[in-house]
């Protein structure tokens, strides 16, 4: 898709501001061009949500997640690394893995921001040893994937996440999906394709992570395309 004034090309539709794939390329020249960062131009020109990342950072910290300045963290998915940046400003962990699949924008992680990119298939944390994270985070991640590939995802998270620390991610649940939600997702938010918008069950979350070790200890929403999607916290007790 090209919008217009902008060189940004996806495989497919924009589908309401979610990302399929985000060119390399064309993303890093648009960005520049705009004088913005490469997170904030996906934010406020490709996705038209500005600020979002920040806002749900900023929501993050009010909790407490990077209070005790995590020394490992390892992100899925984080694609133009739009999370990862604002994260580094909140602490300064001694190792950060990524499990990223588009190889481009792996490669620009590790050589702008010194992280460690994990070989992946999409499906596991295989490379990371249990009980060896402080922070695990995904953010638009598990909304655009299989309710399988989300679900092996989490039985991951949880195993590499060490006693005390924890577990963030999105998912829309059913409190992002009232009538109306529905209504506008149906009629505004593009053709789909494959699994996006993928929904969740908050309390198969819930209750999948407690039998996991880890209690719920907060929940937001932050935006999605049209509508919106909710962020979990999870701590893994000790």
């Amino acid at each position: 898709m090209r919008r217009t004034g902008f060189d940004i090309v996806r495989s497919t539709d924009n589908l309401g501001g979610v990302d399929d794939f985000i060119p390399f390329e064309a993303t890093m020249r648009a960005a520049r061009a705009a004088g913005l960062s490469v997170g904030d131009h996906i934010d406020a020109v490709m996705n038209g949500t500005p600020g979002a990342t920040q806002s749900t950072i900023d929501e993050l910290r009010a909790l407490g997640v990077f209070a005790a300045g995590p020394d490992t963290v390892l992100e899925i998915g984080p694609g133009s690394g739009r999370y990862l940046e604002k994260t580094l400003k909140e602490c300064s962990p001694g190792r950060y893995e990524i499990y990223e699949t588009a190889e481009p924008w792996a490669n620009y992680l590790v050589e702008t921001f010194g992280v460690v990119a994990q070989p992946t298939k999409g499906s596991s944390l295989a490379a990371t040893p249990d009980s060896s994270v402080d922070l695990v985070q995904a953010h638009k991640v598990f909304n655009t994937v299989t309710f399988l590939c989300a679900s092996r995802y989490f039985f991951e998270m949880a195993r590499v996440t060490r006693p005390g620390g924890r577990i963030v991610f999105d998912v829309m649940t059913e409190t992002c999906l009232d009538p109306a939600a529905v209504r506008t997702w149906a009629t505004q938010g593009g053709a789909g394709h494959d699994s996006f918008p993928a929904a969740m069950p908050r309390t198969t979350c819930v209750d999948l992570f407690k039998t996991l070790g880890c209690g719920l200890e907060a929940g937001f929403r932050a935006p999605l395309g049209v509508g919106s999607t909710e962020v979990l916290v999870f701590a893994k007790g000790g």
